[in-house]
């Protein structure tokens, strides 16, 4: 049975409804855990005190799946520290004990956005579409030989009524399975 990761990477977490909903409904599901990376984290990730047992974390998992509010058409910043630390030890300082061994893991984007899809495309408010704010992680990706699925990314997230919200958590935990249940049939072929 595949192990998902999902890293949960929101700064004020207790203000969240969208991220909240979402990470309520994985945390139900089996074979899969949840990591709020603020809490475990909450002074900062250091690749030399915390970069071993995250390594060994990753390497458990499957599955990953990075969670994260868009924030400033980028990730919250402890994302990206936990990329400089994990990541850079992983594949520079450790590859062939860790780096190697986490190579053909895939990796899944779970993204939530305060405005509308519209907003995301050429002439939108915001100009880019989601998958060019999400060059960077996958870039990352690719250099790190996760393999890339299809991003789940919420819209509209601090305008949902309770009812969506409830819609969008089934949703994500939907294409969660989805994604599980494919991809691990395809390693097992």
């Amino acid at each position: 049975m595949s192990k998902a990761l999902v890293l949960l990477f929101h700064p004020i977490f207790s203000h969240s409804k969208a991220n909240a909903a979402l990470a309520s409904a994985v945390a139900d599901m089996s074979n899969t855990e949840l990591v709020d990376m603020y809490a475990a984290y909450p002074g900062g990730i250091d690749m030399f005190r915390d970069g071993e047992a995250e390594a060994a974390r990753l390497l458990a998992a499957d599955h990953i799946v990075l969670q994260f509010p868009v924030q400033w058409y980028s990730t919250p910043p402890l994302l990206k520290a936990w990329q400089d630390a994990v990541l850079t030890r992983m594949f520079y300082l450790a590859y062939e004990k860790e780096g190697r061994r986490l190579e053909g893991t895939q990796l899944m984007i779970a993204a939530t956005a305060g405005n509308t899809p519209d907003s995301y495309q050429p002439g939108g408010r915001n100009m880019f579409p989601m998958n060019e704010l999400f060059a960077p992680l996958r870039a990352t990706a690719h250099r790190c030989g996760l393999l890339w699925a299809k991003p789940f990314v919420l819209y509209k997230a601090d305008k949902l009524t309770p009812a969506e919200l409830k819609v969008a958590a089934t949703d994500y935990t939907d294409a969660l399975r989805d994604w599980i249940g494919v991809t691990s049939a395809e390693k097992a072929a």
